[in-house]
């Protein structure tokens, strides 16, 4: 591996164990802020970790008008969107669910890029999304019972799926702008854009800090600083040097890491049944990613060169 490939290895590796972590942390000190006083905190954090960085290394190219339009469709999306839904999913769902449901983004991805880039629809790709959302369904019913309550597993499942869904936007649109902005400029932008879209909460922000407690205020700090602002920033880097889809392989260990994280914080472990739909949609999952094999012809072999490196 180059020296390049070992810190884009790096990178994505924190960016893993961060994002973990913060599917426990959420589910940890939530109930404390509620999801929309927690994603906007989350972000303030973030963004003013992320603006200090930018200031201290001088980081900045003065985007085009299509770069700020593509920054600020990110934030709304993947840091706005996405924090609000994933806060109000894990009140109704363990840490260990919510994250098999929204690791089915890599899919979401995959397919979009068909459309949106042209990338076409492979056979492993519409059988992988076809398990994933049939593991997705599974899960929903898992987590759905009887009684007043019975309702908050598939709504939570729901949420999930939105928060996949805007992670793929955030993908989608942040990918051409790091072609020529730095990543840490990048994300400091969408981070405070996603701060502004939450500003509603605003009120809700600071009633729940006055009464939340000593390590609630710092869970929160914690969410801003390593899941938002290092993690979202070491994303970046990566994305910027290599390919999305291949960059989000590396996102499949979240959801075991989040089980193993949540059984000795939280003492809570999924229900068998969810288990098996986590299963089977990180199943659809990898097989989404596989490449089919291409049969060398003469006079062909330099394409097929080039098809194996990417």
């Amino acid at each position: 591996m180059t020296g390049s490939g070992t810190r884009v290895a790096a990178a994505a590796g924190v960016t893993v164990l961060a994002w973990a972590s913060a599917f426990v942390a959420i589910r940890a000190v939530g109930p404390a802020f509620g999801a929309g006083a927690l994603a906007l905190g989350r972000l303030l954090v973030g963004g003013a970790a992320l603006t200090l960085a930018v200031l201290l290394t001088r980081t900045w190219v003065r985007p085009t008008p299509r770069e700020w339009l593509l920054m600020a469709a990110c934030g709304v999306s993947w840091f706005g969107v996405y924090n609000l839904a994933l806060n109000a999913a894990e009140e109704r769902l363990d840490a260990g669910t919510a994250a098999m449901l929204v690791n089915v983004g890599p899919i979401l991805i995959a397919l979009s890029a068909g459309v949106v880039l042209r990338e076409g629809f492979p056979r492993p790709l519409l059988t992988g999304a076809g398990i994933g959302f049939a593991g997705a369904v599974l899960i929903g019913f898992a987590t759905s019972g009887p009684g007043p309550g019975g309702a908050a597993g598939p709504v939570g499942a729901l949420l999930c799926l939105l928060a996949a869904a805007t992670w793929t936007v955030g993908v989608l649109t942040q990918k051409p702008v790091l072609r020529r902005l730095p990543a840490l400029q990048v994300t400091q932008v969408a981070c405070l854009v996603g701060a502004v879209a939450t500003l509603p909460w605003a009120g809700d922000l600071l009633d729940a800090t006055r009464a939340a407690s000593g390590p609630e205020v710092a869970g929160m700090v914690y969410l801003g600083l390593v899941p938002t602002a290092l993690a979202f920033g070491t994303w970046a880097y990566a994305l910027s040097r290599t390919d999305a889809g291949r960059l989000g392989v590396t996102t499949y260990l979240v959801p075991t890491l989040v089980v193993l994280m949540a059984w000795p914080v939280l003492g809570e472990l999924p229900p068998p049944l969810a288990l098996l739909g986590g299963a089977l949609a990180l199943a659809g999952v990898a097989l989404s990613r596989r490449r089919p094999r291409t049969v060398p012809t003469a006079g062909s072999t330099a394409g097929a060169g080039t098809g194996a490196d990417r």
